[in-house]
């Protein structure tokens, strides 16, 4: 029997219209409904209810249609997300890097509060994303790279949400093992079934977790940090002194900035539930305050911690911690870590979902069913899992390398990625083009793909690992920068490829 003819894209998605011959303008059939958009312009009014288009949700079910959104009054919302996502133990370890290194505790605290900010900067500006586009964050790099071309930085994005649930599950076995009882055979389990429950009951949930921890991370860790100050200030830290001061520092610095601008690859899928004509600037500012408030804070005081108490983990740095203000008290921070870790855990779990269906779409376009999403993410457990028991019980040393590598390869796609949304396009989009690879995006934008791994190939000179150092940084005694030249060439040879083409997009802004 023959096969029939596979569906067109119109087909596919129902709300794709039949587009014109390249090298013509486009100009869609329907206008968009009149309403506010975030620049103060008004879109063209409604067409009468018998011309009007198919449902925006027909046309992907990626995409969050304005009149799915939340209301205003939810934006501050983002704030206490982002401050308890990131009030973790994964955090804590950051600080821990510093003492290692031989910083002292004052350097140590000026590094990670100055990376900290620095790295929330990029994540808090991408978060304006989502209300604009109501898109998750990664499926927007599909107007940069391409429909397909989409994938390269969706690759590295899924190895930086598989890497952290690993530590995730590591951290909080070990704090759970300690204070309860059961070794890794029985937690690394367990905590990554969690993780996949909460990723597969989505948002909503995630979101009232996130909420009800941060109050009770806020006294809990109040508590820990006064006391701790106190009771230890006056104690002499025993960090060995740095044989090159200035290359600790650009390492600790480079960690907790590429630790803070690893959230820049999910913040928009958060976001997107927000009102389309959301304040830019309070979005942006809910998002950093949150997000920066938590890390300067477990940062500096993980860095005090790894001073006052050298050679230890950030497990037993808080127990130790604890128990000195009052017996008992440790457990009872380990625990409140861990629930903050499993919490994140189904983060990190949904955006690997979103981002791997996206990755799937771009090939096979099909709506992502439940059962999909499933599986996705059972296997993304499953891959957590196994990578968790092959790794080594000392993870500080692997926590870093792995911070290190993460920053190498998002730094050139932040700045693609933010050059394009608010220097080349300022926010105009022509959405249903994102999901069709006939679209003026493309299936792959050598533009973006180019500058991408030329900022890359950029960067190697400069890097400093334990296992490569590149001969400009050996010049440097070993300083990494790699960060700011990924970041500064990037960006400007995307400008420079895209400006003169993109800027003039016929239809852009016509279906936000």
């Amino acid at each position: 029997m023959p096969r029939p003819p596979s569906p067109t894209p119109a087909a596919r998605h129902p709300f794709l219209a039949a587009r014109p011959p390249r090298g013509q303008p486009y100009r869609p059939a329907h206008p968009a409904p009149s309403r506010p958009n975030y620049r103060g312009s008004r879109a063209p009014p409604p067409v009468p209810s018998s011309q009007s288009p198919p449902p925006r949700r027909a046309r992907n079910a990626f995409h969050r249609p304005c009149t799915h959104r939340r209301t205003p009054r939810q934006v501050w919302h983002q704030g206490p997300f982002w401050f308890s996502g990131n009030f973790v133990l994964t955090t804590l370890v950051i600080g821990f890097i510093g003492p290692s290194t031989g910083l002292s505790v004052g350097w140590s605290v000026a590094a990670v509060v100055l990376g900290a900010c620095f790295g929330t900067f990029f994540m808090a500006v991408h978060a304006n994303q989502g209300p604009r586009m109501g898109l998750p964050q990664m499926i927007q790099s599909r107007a940069q790279f391409g429909v397909r071309g989409a994938v390269v930085p969706f690759a590295a994005v899924v190895l930086v949400y598989v890497g952290f649930n690993v530590f995730n599950v590591i951290l909080a076995a070990d704090g759970l093992g300690r204070v309860i009882a059961g070794g890794p055979r029985f937690w690394y389990p367990v905590l990554s079934v969690v993780s996949v429950v909460l990723a597969l009951v989505g948002h909503d949930l995630i979101h009232a977790v996130q909420r009800a921890l941060t109050w009770i991370l806020i006294a809990v860790f109040g508590v820990l940090t006064a006391g701790t100050v106190i009771l230890w200030w006056d104690l002499p830290a025993a960090a060995p002194a740095a044989s090159s001061p200035w290359t600790s520092f650009l390492a600790t610095f480079a960690a907790a900035a590429g630790y803070q601008i690893s959230y820049a690859v999910y913040v928009s899928d958060y976001s997107r539930y927000l009102p389309v004509d959301a304040d830019a600037r309070r979005v942006i500012w809910w998002t950093y305050a949150g997000a920066a408030g938590s890390a300067v804070w477990l940062m500096s005081l993980g860095a005090f911690l790894g001073s006052r108490l050298p050679g230890t983990d950030a497990v037993t740095g808080l127990l130790q911690a604890g128990n000195e203000i009052a017996p008992g008290f440790g457990p009872v921070v380990v625990l409140v870590s861990a629930f903050a870790l499993i919490s994140i855990m189904g983060v990190n779990t949904y955006g690997a979902m979103l981002t791997t269906v996206s990755g799937l779409d771009a090939f096979r376009q099909e709506q992502p069913t439940s059962r999909l999403r499933a599986a996705v993410v059972i296997t993304i457990g499953a891959v957590v899992l196994v990578a968790a028991l092959s790794l080594p019980h000392n993870y500080l040393n692997s926590f870093n390398t792995f911070i290190l590598l993460m920053l190498y390869f998002l730094v050139p796609w932040t700045a693609v990625n933010l050059v394009d949304f608010y220097l080349i396009r300022k926010g105009r989009y022509v959405l249903r083009d994102i999901f069709d690879d006939q679209g003026i995006y493309g299936r792959w934008s050598w533009r973006g793909l180019a500058s991408y791994f030329i900022g890359l190939a950029a960067m190697i000179p400069f890097i400093s690992t334990s296992y490569y150092r590149g001969p400009l940084s050996e010049a440097m005694d070993g300083a990494d920068v790699s960060f700011a030249v990924g970041l500064v060439v990037s960006g400007a040879l995307y400008a420079a490829l895209a400006g003169k083409r993109e800027s003039g997009i016929p239809g852009a802004g016509d279906d936000r």
